[in-house]
């Protein structure tokens, strides 16, 4: 899985995201037949935004779409993910998300599979430093991203 495209998309995006000055985490929405429908970075930083977490901006790339384009389409995203993302994957019928990393930050994986979502999580090496370098450099970021 590290090698599909909507992986290296998600991490394409993380670095992105670190490169502006933003949270290093990376998302990708892929539909059922492996179409790249959306992929975003956390744009928390960039904009001002309170919500645009890695997966909120793949969602709000993909554009306008049928109901029908997100059921049984897959997540990708470098941490696991938020409350926030975490009610989007769901609203949206997200049928599987795929995890980078879950170690740096424990999300709603636990709510993901209550509703019927396949959950994969990677435990990717890279994902993990990515998240533990800012964590250690920028923790006043990190934690406001996470709102603590």
């Amino acid at each position: 899985m590290e090698t599909d495209p909507g992986f290296i998309a998600a991490l394409e995006e993380a670095k992105q995201g670190l490169a502006e000055g933003g949270v290093p985490i990376g998302a990708a929405l892929v539909s059922k037949d492996g179409k790249i429908l959306g992929r975003g970075h956390n744009m928390r930083v960039q904009k001002g935004s309170a919500v645009l977490h890695a997966e909120m901006s793949a969602l709000e790339n993909s554009g306008r779409l049928p109901a029908s384009a997100y059921e049984g389409a897959t997540m990708y995203t470098t941490l696991s993910p938020c409350d926030m993302c975490t009610g989007a994957c769901i609203l949206y019928k997200v049928k599987r998300v795929v995890i980078g990393e879950n170690k740096n930050f424990m999300g709603g994986e636990e709510y993901l599979l209550n509703r019927g979502k396949e959950v994969v999580v990677l435990d990717n090496k890279e994902c993990k430093k990515l998240m533990e370098d800012f964590v250690k450099d920028k923790p006043e970021l990190w934690n406001e991203d996470i709102a603590v």
